[in-house]
């Protein structure tokens, strides 16, 4: 029987690029989505969270295809947060781990989400994904941690 109090933890992939993971890790929060309260909500304290940046500058041609932070997510849930000119994003708080960057293609054939499929990217364009254990063990292994 299963214990009913029993939560798994959630592993999940978050996309923004590199200046904006940067900036999260320094201030330690973490945004998705355009700051969109909806897919946070999906997120569970405790839950691991690992960044995948395809480009270093947000909506820049400068290619990097690499995980940019890992981390475990604390304790509250989403909130607003000013960022002045009218932007408005929710964020959750986030304890970041050392890490170094780590490129995405040697992971490739690897990965639960990816291995086999040639188009893995297209997957990545909702924003935050559910990840396998196996797949954030392999990429945590890759990033140092």
């Amino acid at each position: 029987m299963t214990d009913p109090h029993f939560v798994p933890r959630g592993h999940w992939l978050a996309v923004a690029s590199a200046e904006h993971v940067r900036r999260g890790r320094e201030e330690g929060f973490m945004q998705v989505c355009h700051g969109k309260a909806a897919p946070l909500q999906r997120i569970q304290p405790g839950d691991r969270v690992v960044y995948y940046s395809p480009t270093v500058s947000f909506q820049g041609k400068d290619k990097l295809q690499a995980f940019t932070a890992l981390g475990v997510v604390k304790p509250g849930a989403p909130y607003l947060f000013d960022m002045g000119g009218g932007f408005r994003p929710f964020r959750r708080d986030v304890e970041w781990l050392p890490a170094r960057e780590a490129p995405i293609q040697p992971l490739l054939e690897t990965l639960d989400f990816s291995a086999g499929i040639r188009n893995w990217g297209y997957r990545l364009r909702a924003g935050l994904v559910l990840l396998s254990e196996r797949d954030l063990l392999c990429i945590a292994a890759a990033m140092g941690c």
